[in-house]
């Protein structure tokens, strides 16, 4: 046993008068370590500009034929919602939103536009790549602030970020339909 050990004096803190003190004290310290938490939601992630490209649409009409066919998966030749294309995809979206028609495959859609800078691209205009080689093989639709959507290979219909360096190394053409 420990000499001189007093239970009572090694619990002095919890009597009535200092008990309040420390109440008092461990309160502050909570309020404390709360407010200098900084709460930031990050806003700099790809799907928080996606959404907020999806938001400043002009078209509100293109904003739900996106949403609706957001996710339906990649399917060459496909041209519904059991799987579609990326030319499938581009030819319905022009022909429902703008009342346009073009031709089926990417490489003919390329012929049927006239080009316009990248830098003057609006909302409806057509993005084509060519990822084997010099021939086209992809086409997407631009949307703003660099983002477009079209459908992909490997995650369907999706809106993507044109800056990343693989569409940036593999855009042939830009424009709008004739």
């Amino acid at each position: 046993m420990i000499k001189n050990y007093n239970p009572i004096k090694a619990f002095n803190f919890l009597r009535p008068k200092r008990s309040f003190t420390w109440v008092i004290l461990v309160f502050v310290l909570i309020l404390a370590s709360c407010s200098s938490r900084k709460h930031v939601v990050k806003t700099d992630t790809k799907a928080a500009k996606a959404a907020e490209v999806m938001a400043n649409l002009r078209s509100k009409e293109l904003y739900r034929f996106i949403t609706d066919w957001t996710g339906v998966r990649y399917k060459l030749g496909g041209l519904d919602k059991s799987g579609i294309d990326c030319s499938g995809f581009a030819l319905l979206l022009e022909k429902n939103i703008y009342g346009l028609s073009m031709p089926r495959r990417s490489k003919d859609q390329a012929d049927a536009i006239r080009k316009k800078n990248i830098n003057n691209l609006e909302e409806g205009d057509l993005i084509f790549f060519s990822f084997g080689g010099n021939e086209v093989d992809h086409v997407g639709v631009y949307l703003n602030n660099d983002f477009f959507v079209h459908a992909s290979t490997t995650r369907g219909v999706i809106v993507d970020d044109l800056t990343l360096p693989v569409y940036q190394k593999a855009i042939v053409k830009t424009g709008t339909l004739k």
